[in-house]
């Protein structure tokens, strides 16, 4: 089946539609797939999986006419034809679509980054390659037709990479797209490299041919495109596209769901910054005698020196003694597979939520994605059952100085793996997802809001800690401080840097210096940071707002046991609230998850309101 006319070997996979709102769901997701084609492969809609999206202004517009079309169909739904949970997800829907039109008719980043049709790219090939959702006749061939699509997607690039009035195209974003292109290569590569393994299984023999007659247009528009990135695009490409104050509020309100403003966020996450660095000084000072046994403690020892150098010191001293214990690239994805089961078991031994049966697989991140970030999680859609979720872990640039191999494997030490495992496996991200797509609220499901994806791992990394995973090994305490001092810096940077005038010695003083970070991690983060905006305070406002619902639900607990809402004691930095009567963490915890993954702020009145 290599015809120029792909025919879909799949099902519609939307549930039918009965009341007036899930009729109203069902069309406005039949044209948002259509429009979005690699989302809607994503999500696990894949009656599209041949297509891209229209990149060009025309259809920005003609996205946008769609948005305001289902905007007014959602506002005159009357009320008294929508259950509870109906007028709640409602208000999810007429967010998403008013974060879609902000996106679309305000921050309108395809005309000034060109990293969003390096990730639409690989995320399209991916979505396709990753999992067996439906028979390889039809993979491979929307595969095909997404390959032969490309010289149209690249052509669209070329003209709509102009910039905007007062937002030009980004330098950096240019550079770094220029860098990451290559990974799309790679991708067609292996989809070939699949197709003519499954030919010879008997599989699509007609694919692999085609597949490389169609190949050679496709890679020749990818070079050009690389080299368009190297001429023309950036010769009127300048800065790092920075936001500014005006442009993130804007989307710090969409992000975040939330009418907190970037100033609030900055007080608050400076303040818990300065809270997270006492107590690592505390444990610091506990663990030197044991960790760094063949050196002094530091103590004031001139002028110069201030209390909080002397400070840093100790943390920085024990710290170093951590980082000395930590695999080499080629034992990280085995080991954090071994590390993953021992969570489970942990969870299991105490009986502290539900796993999930869908399979996770631990890989390197695809090239496409590494200019983003070091780990990742990667779940299938709330319309794909069952298929596997993928841990990606960035691995070190070996080609470059060992300093900075070393540096990096310093960073992700044994007892960071750990954390990183609960972060984005157990009971993190991996299980939180699965957990999500079996909601029976679609809205919530596919309309995910990203902070309560990553505030849930912030949290529920803490939750881990509390309840004494690994507590012999006091160690792993202060590195999880460290850990979520990360958090804390990513949102404190994210809006110095797009809301301010951050420069890189002050983000790198700040991520080294400050929360005791390797180079090779800060020099990441500072990429990342530019790169991306509004998404690094999910981690920390996330978890806050995960630790108020915890909170609220101890009260309501101890109430209603009768010990009074005052027994829930206050909280100096996150966690370490010990008992409550009447409060169980398993319940809690599979409480907060069983709705989806919408904005934290819906899921706490429903708790509240005992939905």
């Amino acid at each position: 089946m290599t015809a120029e006319t792909f025919v879909p070997l799949v099902d519609d996979t939307r549930p039918t539609a009965r009341t007036r709102f899930e009729h109203a769901l069902h069309a406005l997701l039949g044209d948002y797939f259509e429009a979005f084609p690699v989302w809607a492969t994503a999500t696990g809609y894949h009656l599209v999986d041949d297509r891209w999206g229209d990149m060009t202004d025309e259809g920005r517009r003609r996205r946008i006419e769609i948005l305001r079309r289902h905007q007014g169909t959602f506002e005159s739904l009357p009320d008294g034809e929508l259950s509870a949970g109906e007028r709640i997800d409602r208000s999810i829907v007429l967010e998403m679509i008013d974060q879609l039109r902000f996106d679309e008719e305000i921050l309108r980043e395809a005309r000034w980054d060109p990293l969003v049709y390096v990730y639409v790219l690989g995320s399209g090939f991916f979505g396709l390659l990753a999992r067996e959702y439906g028979p390889w006749a039809h993979r491979g061939n929307a595969f095909l037709h997404r390959v032969r699509g490309i010289p149209h997607v690249l052509e669209a690039a070329r003209a709509e990479l102009v910039g905007l009035p007062g937002r030009p195209v980004s330098l950096l974003h240019t550079e770094t797209a220029a860098a990451q292109i290559g990974g799309i290569g790679d991708l067609i590569d292996e989809g070939m490299a699949e197709a003519t393994r499954r030919a010879e299984a008997g599989e699509e023999p007609g694919l692999p041919e085609a597949l490389q007659q169609t190949a050679l247009p496709a890679k020749a528009a990818l070079a050009a495109f690389r080299e368009a990135l190297d001429s023309e695009i950036r010769e009127r490409a300048v800065g790092e596209g920075r936001l500014g104050p005006e442009l993130f509020g804007q989307k710090l309100r969409h992000t975040l769901s939330s009418d907190l403003g970037h100033e609030e966020l900055r007080e608050r996450a400076w303040h818990e910054y300065r809270e997270v660095r006492a107590e690592m000084v505390r444990l610091s000072r506990e663990l030197w005698p044991s960790l760094v046994p063949d050196r002094p403690m530091p103590d004031r020892g001139g002028a110069a020196e201030t209390d909080q150098d002397v400070d840093s010191a100790i943390v920085r001293g024990v710290l170093d003694a951590i980082a000395q214990e930590h695999r080499q690239p080629h034992e990280l994805l085995e080991w954090c597979q071994a590390e993953v089961a021992r969570i489970e078991d942990f969870c299991r031994g105490r009986s502290l939520i539900g796993l999930p049966d869908e399979p996770l697989r631990i890989t390197w991140t695809p090239v496409f994605m590494r200019a983003y970030g070091r780990a990742f999680l990667d779940s299938p859609g709330p319309l794909d059952r069952g298929q596997s979720s993928y841990f990606w872990i960035t691995p070190p640039d070996e080609s470059g100085a060992p300093e900075d191999v070393e540096s990096y494997l310093r960073e992700d030490n044994d007892r960071m793996l750990r954390l990183l495992c609960i972060h984005e496996g157990v009971p993190g991200h991996y299980l939180q997802l699965a957990w999500s797509n079996r909601s029976p609220s679609l809205v919530r499901s596919i309309f995910s809001n990203g902070m309560f994806a990553e505030g849930w791992a912030v949290y529920v990394t803490q939750v881990m800690m509390d309840l004494g995973y690994d507590a012999d090994d006091p160690a792993l305490m202060l590195t999880h401080w460290k850990f979520y001092l990360r958090a804390v810096t990513n949102a404190i940077m994210d809006v110095e840097i797009h809301a301010g005038s951050m420069d890189e010695q002050a983000a790198m003083d700040l991520m080294v210096k400050g929360g005791f970070q390797e180079p090779d991690e800060a020099r990441a983060k500072w990429l990342r940071a530019r790169l991306t905006s509004t998404q690094l305070c999910t981690y920390y406002l996330g978890s806050l707002e995960m630790w108020d619902m915890e909170v609220a639900a101890r009260h309501r607990a101890a109430t209603a046991a009768g010990a009074g809402a005052d027994v829930v004691p206050s909280q100096r930095i996150v966690g370490g609230l010990g008992e409550t009567p009447g409060f169980d963490y398993r319940k809690h915890l599979e409480s907060v998850i069983s709705h989806g993954s919408p904005a934290i702020k819906w899921v706490a009145r429903i708790l509240a309101d005992g939905a």
